[in-house]
């Protein structure tokens, strides 16, 4: 069985995780200085946003050379450093990476700009316009026209995210070649595998307006594994908004030979006006995320994998976005995490989610700092919507909400930097801090431990079955999982009001659960606000 099937990986922001040097931005020596809390905690693997050389338009996701570090966070012997400490450890380090658009810093692109007949020119996409316009209406991920124009050449170039990110043009074989060279760079410093970044769009047909999976994308992947990953034992993971259970199975089926798993995000999305967008909010209904969910345990094949998760560093907290992240902050942060950590899939954690960090509001955008938020804010402003709802869908929605930095402790800038950091921490971090979490036995970190140690030592979380039991019921959320002669149930109430269900003829003793019972009376279950809890069927 491959490493990564029951192994569970934790994402670090780099910039707000730990800082050392006293600039207010976290560095790659502050990852260092927390693998020992990593290892506590019992992940597997350690899943670094991009802390290659860019401008940081885009946090990162705009990279200036793949074979840099940034400054910021360090040099490429810490890179070294990081990735030797945490084997030693048993993690293995997972590089973020991003191959569909590069920086305008990049050297290629800044080639490229020289002239129509530049070498560099063909790396990315250009297009003349037409009636003295942009080539078509595509439009960009942040905002605004997919197209910006170069006077001295007088085309366009694609950029389907921010324009100081030029999409790549993949029908260009040596660039390909150049990738991948770039991709084996890395795997030889003995990372243990990549997650990649929109990798649904490196297909892209522009002019027939297509931006996700295009006639060639699976082409491309299986020639980049057959170049770089299927010589290594490493993990990939592509991010891939469009996916669907019936073409999951196209990039993570081992017989095709592309990708390890995929990030899919049809659960994300359920919380938004159909055929709007994520900012056109709309009250989550269970019923609907646990069909969800349950369609992507059963539909994607038996060969397929994969990944769980409720927060990244696109996404607000979870236990803000579908919890009760004040009565109930504790509670409902462990009740995700059992749902999540008992279904089959690699898990992913979330820097901070461990200890039940929660939204951070703001009142005025100037207070944002994230490129999409801010594009939002002034485009909905300039449409005539009042400020008030443009603000409820950032604080919603924003992903600044996931990229505050962490607290470790009570003191000041809670332990993250002796300076002023890049962004504010939510003022509560006095009281939701790593420190505070570690010395209370009853506190979300412990769950997540416990959670971690029942995939390593009950191959059911891995192999078993899935069955959705109560699927119409609005309130609770529960499940089988089945293995061979063994069964093991989860149940959990995600409301603010107890619930009572008559689900058997019997009593049965709680594997795990969030309010610490040892045993619950299944003829007469009362279940308590958030309350949640896995038995093993006798």
């Amino acid at each position: 069985m491959k490493w990564w099937k029951d192994a569970v990986v934790y994402q670090v922001y780099p910039k707000s995780f730990q800082d050392t040097n006293g600039d207010g931005i976290g560095d790659l020596k502050g990852i260092i200085k927390r693998l020992d809390y990593l290892k506590l905690l019992g992940i597997n693997a350690l899943w670094l946003s991009p802390v290659y050389k860019s401008p940081n338009d885009d946090n990162g996701y705009d990279i200036s050379d793949y074979k840099k570090i940034h400054p910021d966070y360090g040099t490429m012997e810490d890179m070294h450093e990081l990735i030797a400490e945490a084997r030693k450890r048993g993690i293995r380090l997972i590089m973020d990476l991003v191959v569909n658009h590069t920086s305008d810093e990049h050297e290629w692109f800044q080639e490229a700009l020289k002239g129509k007949d530049n070498p560099y020119r063909d790396y990315y996409v250009w297009r003349d316009p037409v009636n003295d316009g942009p080539p078509n209406d595509l439009v960009s991920s942040f905002g605004g026209s997919a197209w910006e124009y170069d006077e001295k050449s007088g085309q366009y170039y694609l950029h389907i995210f921010s324009r100081k990110q030029p999409d790549l043009n993949w029908e260009n074989a040596t660039m390909r070649k150049e990738i991948y060279e770039m991709i084996n760079f890395w795997l030889d410093k003995g990372i243990g595998g990549f997650r990649m970044d929109v990798i649904d769009h490196i297909g892209k047909v522009p002019d027939e307006k297509i931006v996700v999976n295009g006639p060639k994308l699976h082409d491309y992947i299986q020639e980049m594994n057959e170049a770089t990953f299927r010589h290594y034992d490493v993990m990939t993971v592509g991010e891939t908004w469009a996916a669907t259970p019936e073409n999951a199975a196209l990039y993570s089926d081992p017989d095709r030979n592309e990708l390890s798993m995929i990030f899919q995000f049809e659960h994300i999305m359920l919380d938004e006006q159909p055929g709007k967008t994520k900012w056109d909010l709309e009250d989550l209904q269970l019923v609907e995320l646990k069909q969800t969910f349950s369609k992507w345990q059963t539909q994607i094949g038996e060969n397929s994998w994969n990944s769980l998760f409720w927060n990244n560093h696109d996404t607000p907290r979870v236990v803000s976005r579908w919890g009760n992240d004040k009565e109930y902050r504790v509670e409902s942060a462990k009740a995700f995490a059992i749902l999540l950590h008992n279904m089959q899939g690699t898990p992913y954690i979330f820097q901070g989610e461990e200890i039940g960090l929660v939204n951070t509001p703001i009142t005025d955008i100037s207070q944002a700092n994230d490129i999409e938020t801010i594009n939002l804010y002034n485009e909905r402003i300039e449409s005539g919507y009042a400020k008030d709802d443009v603000l409820k869908s950032i604080n919603t929605k924003g992903r600044d909400n996931a990229r505050r930095p962490i607290p470790w402790n009570d003191e000041t800038q809670g332990g993250f930097t002796k300076g002023e950091p890049w962004q504010k921490l939510n003022e509560n971090y006095e009281t939701i801090n790593v420190e505070a979490a570690l010395d209370d036995k009853a506190s979300v970190f412990y769950t997540y431990q416990k959670l971690i140690e029942l995939r390593k030592e009950h191959e059911i979380l891995v192999k078993g079955s899935f069955k959705l039991l109560l699927p119409d019921d609005p309130q609770i959320f529960a499940y089988e999982r089945e293995l061979g002669n063994e069964k093991w149930t989860v149940i959990a109430n995600l409301s603010d009001t107890e619930q009572t269900r008559s689900i058997a003829d019997k009593n049965v003793q709680a594997l795990i659960s969030n309010y610490d019972e040892k045993e619950y009376d299944l003829t007469d279950l009362k279940l308590k606000p958030y309350e949640a809890f896995v038995f093993r069927n006798e």
